[in-house]
């Protein structure tokens, strides 16, 4: 959205949030952050507690966010199937995102489904940013042919 601001800003949402994996919900919520960033479609995330017990296991390596600071990863589980760093979270974010702390978003394109208010996302292009595309946001965003020098 080009709307967004840059530097992104977080805010609260009560919209439906869901995770599935292995044929179930693994992650529900109505307590979520979004952060709305230039170019990019809204990046949600869940609390540590809106996900089922199990589910999240630690990952190796970490990124860098120019804005949130150092993530950290997890591997997703659910009904024998395995989604590796499908989530991440900021152990300790920068100033500005403190709210999102242990909170965790989670990559559309690795897991089953993600939705937003039951509408399936479509997730963010390029295989690096985990923006869930819904009908509420209209592109084009970074991460589609084309934008890389954006």
């Amino acid at each position: 959205m080009w709307v967004y601001p840059r530097p992104p800003r977080l805010e609260t949402t009560t919209a439906l949030l869901e995770v599935w994996l292995g044929g179930v919900v693994v992650a529900s919520t109505r307590d979520g952050w979004r952060v709305l960033e230039t170019s990019h479609p809204p990046t949600y995330y869940l609390p540590h507690e809106a996900f089922a017990p199990g589910v999240l296991r630690a990952a190796e390596g970490s990124s860098y966010c120019e804005w949130k600071g150092r993530a950290a990863y997890y591997d997703l589980l659910s009904g024998g199937v395995v989604a590796p760093r499908a989530a991440w979270t900021y152990p300790q974010p920068t100033p500005g995102f403190e709210p999102i702390v242990h909170a965790l978003a989670v990559m559309p394109a690795l897991v089953e489904r993600c939705a937003v208010d039951g509408e399936t996302v479509v997730p963010q292009a390029g295989g690096f940013y985990g923006g869930w595309v819904t009908s509420r946001v209209a592109g084009p965003f970074k991460g589609e042919p084309g934008s890389m020098g954006w």
